[in-house]
């Protein structure tokens, strides 16, 4: 059983993905807010099941806890968007996926973006004037959309926080709780 530390117990992190993501920064900023007593929600535009993509190969298979089409932004305190090339390029592209991530965005919501989870972003419109980082290969569609990107471990933004790559997963957690700590204080935004 796992020992949390009940420090962001009643939240509730939607953590969006597709076939492809990274399995680390899921699985690790997962376990990091779970720890801390929050309650994570895998949610997905692809069927019951999404596989991870593990640095150069597919990873292990996960249970989705809910479709996109039937999650309801409203119910949740904030939301993770992992990276892995072939899963922001599939959710950037899914009508569902872009309305769903614009509503924390336009509502100051927290929002945690780590490697090429940053790109979905870019589909919000709401990224003019945004302090980020992401993997480089991103950087010149992120600055396109509006961006101050810079190469940094972690960036915080308001209620937006990235980071860059796997190497950065334990910044990246430390401001994503931070952040949390910061909203379980007072600063809840439910619908």
């Amino acid at each position: 059983m796992k020992k949390t530390n009940h420090k962001l117990k009643g939240l509730k992190i939607a953590i969006v993905v597709s076939n492809g993501f990274e399995e680390d920064e899921m699985t690790k900023p997962r376990a990091a807010l779970e720890k801390a007593g929050a309650e994570t929600v895998l949610i997905s535009p692809d069927g019951s099941k999404v596989k991870s993509w593990l640095h150069d190969k597919w990873g292990k298979d996960f249970k989705v806890d809910m479709n996109i089409k039937s999650a309801k932004p409203g119910q949740f305190d904030g939301i993770l968007l992992p990276g892995g090339v072939m899963n922001p390029d599939k959710l950037r592209t899914d009508k569902n996926v872009v309305k769903f991530i614009s509503h924390f965005m336009k509502n100051n919501k927290p929002v945690a973006a780590i490697c090429h989870g940053p790109w979905t972003l870019v589909e919000t419109g709401k990224l003019k004037g945004r302090k980020l980082t992401s993997y480089h290969s991103i950087k010149t569609d992120l600055i396109n959309a509006g961006a101050k990107w810079a190469d940094k471990e972690v960036i915080v933004d308001k209620n937006l926080v990235t980071s860059r790559t796997p190497k950065d997963i334990p910044a990246f957690n430390k401001a994503v709780i931070n952040l949390y700590l910061l909203l379980n204080k007072g600063e809840r935004n439910h619908e």
